[in-house]
């Protein structure tokens, strides 16, 4: 054998050891953590993107006005009651940041944001004497007119691609 032929051979040889490497590393990279107990946080991520998404749902304007919306009330009592159950809803999920990406829950923290601004902004509009019913009436109108689509689809989407890439 010539020396090109050795060269070859050890070449090759260590191509195969450096591919082996590499296919085992990035198999062992795509299991599922877990510690010595066997323990894996993979479902509790996905429990905690169900519950933002649930919680999307339930703060997303048209949702939250049907299942707040009470008779007889002023349009001050109305938005009030619309932004103590956003912050409710918002507080009574704020541990699920810590099994979801930063963006995913800064997502959320934009959507309950921007609902409680709206809501704020609208009731601002309406007359001192003005009705709950005219709030809620006004809010739908401005939730329909939007044009760049609402935050709270863009949001669901967010949330349900990051949980289809954890199921991977």
């Amino acid at each position: 054998m010539d020396l090109n032929m050795i060269s070859l051979i050890v070449s090759t040889v260590a191509l195969l050891i450096a591919l082996g490497t590499f296919y085992f590393w990035n198999s062992e990279r795509k299991k599922p953590k877990k510690d010595e107990s066997g323990f894996t946080a993979r479902p509790l991520q996905l429990q905690a993107y169900e519950r933002l998404v649930m919680l999307a749902e339930r703060i997303s304007l048209p949702n939250l006005i049907s299942r707040v919306n009470q008779g007889g009330m002023t349009a001050r009592e109305m938005q009030m009651l619309l932004l103590e159950s956003i912050k409710q809803e918002y507080e009574y999920n704020a541990t699920q940041q810590i099994y979801v990406s930063p963006v995913a829950w800064e997502a959320i923290k934009n959507l309950k944001d921007q609902n409680m601004l709206i809501i704020n902004q609208v009731a601002s509009a309406l007359p001192p004497e003005g009705k709950g019913i005219d709030l809620n009436r006004q809010l739908l109108e401005f939730v329909m007119t939007q044009k760049k689509g609402v935050l709270h689809t863009i949001v669901l989407e967010a949330l349900n691609y990051e949980a289809k890439k954890l199921m991977k």
